[in-house]
């Protein structure tokens, strides 16, 4: 064998290309695959085990961790069936106020929260609502898909991009909110026009079946209230913890498991000795392992890319594309960004485009000169996740749910949608970025 194919930065490549095939042909489990491809990297010397675990992100791992406790305890509440309820009767139980009242409650907590416990929870209630008003739910399905997208582009926490991106960057819950929430409620608005002219404004129900909605009790999906209130303090607590964190010094991930603690506390406090650790043992099985885990080899294999001095040439190469021109590499970013999280999961792509960038920073002045390259590297891995059924998680468990209904949504009939709307939020992050950064 020739040294070159013993080169530490072929071999890394050569890693990366061979997990980043097997995880698009969906052939093996996610997670199996980062961590096949981590410990490929020691195995070959390209990395130790030492830095291979130096190489993860714990503050990420610490804050999806600490948010998917928090969650899984808080739906046992019936807080998020509540506020569907609620918002549908605040609408009269009207389908066309209804298509956008679940849009938006669906973008909100998106933000708050993540795209798939969202769509997990908002999805059933959509069906339930829809079959009591005789409604094609296909409409409320798909733009609740786009609404997770867009809304978790708002936040730090909201999708997982943005959380791989605030983490390596140490920005601020706050940094995320006043950068790009005026362009997901530009993107919100548009959306919702667009389906209530195509849609909504062709809705009918009966007078019968509305009263069938008005006539729900919000208040009997609260399953336990003691829960539902400790929930809402906590989620509140934790929130405003990721507001202040820069001015309190702490990381957003010591903030979430410090929050998903003492909500186990909360929730466990008053039982015996078998009933809480029944309860702490059931939270802890409420975090997805498999994405966990998933984050934990990526981190490897890409910190593999880093440490070889790979990334370090590709962001050499893209500055010579760009000729170092920070307006260039914005609108190349947002754009690629966007075409490739359409095709692919767009977790790794921004895994291995985070080192990458920084790579970058110095010879484009720096990180400040940099930031609107970062905004759009969030903003077109987000909204791609709009461009096909397989673009993003939630969009295939919306899928998924919806073929369990009877209500199938098929590839194209997506796609149809989705490339345009994907398209046309681009266009606006386009100029927005341009309003506010080159002007």
């Amino acid at each position: 064998m020739s040294d070159s194919f013993l080169n530490p930065q072929f071999l890394a490549t050569g890693i990366l290309i061979v997990s980043y095939i097997i995880l698009f042909t969906e052939k093996l489990n996610r997670a199996v695959v980062a961590l096949l491809g981590a410990s490929a990297m020691i195995f070959c010397g390209v990395l130790s085990q030492e830095s291979a675990i130096a190489g993860i992100d714990f503050n990420t791992i610490s804050l999806l961790i600490g948010m998917m406790v928090i969650v899984g305890i808080a739906e046992k509440s019936g807080m998020f069936e509540y506020a569907a309820i609620y918002a549908a009767k605040l609408v009269k139980a009207s389908p066309r106020g209804m298509l956008a009242a679940l849009a938006l409650i669906t973008a909100v907590f998106s933000a708050l929260l993540d795209n798939v416990t969202t769509v997990l929870l908002i999805v059933p209630v959509t069906f339930q609502i829809t079959h009591s008003l005789k409604l094609n739910p296909y409409p409320f399905l798909i733009l609740e898909i786009f609404a997770s997208n867009i809304g978790g582009t708002a936040t730090l926490i909201g999708d997982p991009p943005n959380i791989l991106i605030g983490s390596a960057l140490n920005l601020s819950f706050m940094d995320f909110v006043y950068e790009l929430t005026p362009v997901v409620l530009m993107n919100m608005l548009l959306l919702i026009l667009i389906f209530d002219f195509f849609f909504g404004r062709k809705m009918r129900a009966s007078a019968a079946d509305k009263k069938k909605i008005m006539s729900l009790n919000e208040t009997e999906s609260i399953t336990d209230k003691s829960l539902f209130v400790k929930s809402l303090i906590v989620l509140a607590i934790v929130i405003a913890g990721f507001v202040l964190a820069e001015h309190i010094h702490l990381q957003n991930g010591t903030i979430a498991l410090f929050g998903a603690a003492v909500l186990m506390l909360l929730y466990t406090t008053g039982d015996n000795h078998q009933t809480r650790d029944r309860k702490v043992a059931e939270s802890f099985n409420m975090v997805d392992w498999t994405t966990i885990f998933f984050f934990c080899g990526l981190f490897a294999i890409v910190y593999g890319l880093e440490e070889t001095g790979v990334l370090h040439l590709l962001g050499q190469k893209f500055i010579d594309i760009t000729d170092g021109s920070i307006k260039k590499a914005t609108f190349g970013v947002l754009w690629v960004s966007a075409v490739v999280s359409t095709a692919i999961d767009n977790i790794p792509f921004v895994a291995t485009m985070i080192p990458t960038l920084k790579s970058m920073e110095p010879a484009l002045g720096g990180r400040e000169a940099m930031m609107p390259v970062w905004w759009a590297l969030s903003l077109g891995s987000c909204f791609g996740g709009n461009g096909s059924l397989i673009a993003a998680s939630a969009n295939v468990i919306v899928a998924g749910l919806a073929q369990r209904e009877g209500h199938p949504i098929s590839f194209l009939r997506f796609l149809i949608w989705a490339l345009p709307i994907m398209i046309l939020t681009i266009i606006i992050s386009s100029g927005y970025l341009y309003v506010l950064h080159f002007i």
